[in-house]
């Protein structure tokens, strides 16, 4: 089934995360902050399906490919909410 709305919390749920947003803010709290030479989708604390995924959307420049960009950006800037 596809989900209408691609954000952050339909990525967690595609990820198999908690997808609530202060579940959200705690993972990014908690993984922050990603080198700066660390892909997202290479980053160690993903499962290597969780790690597929994000990589084949960012190469494919897929349909979760901006959202994915806004997790990398998160994680690598620290954004707290």
């Amino acid at each position: 089934m596809e989900l209408p709305n691609k954000d952050l919390g339909t990525l967690f749920e595609q990820l198999g995360l908690d997808s609530e947003p202060a579940s959200i803010d705690a993972f990014i709290a908690e993984h922050y902050p990603l080198a700066d030479e660390v892909k997202v989708s290479e980053a160690p604390f993903w499962t290597e399906s969780q790690a597929a995924f994000l990589k084949e959307q960012l190469l494919e420049d897929a349909e979760w490919a901006p959202v994915v960009d806004e997790l990398n950006a998160r994680l690598h800037e620290g954004k707290q909410v």
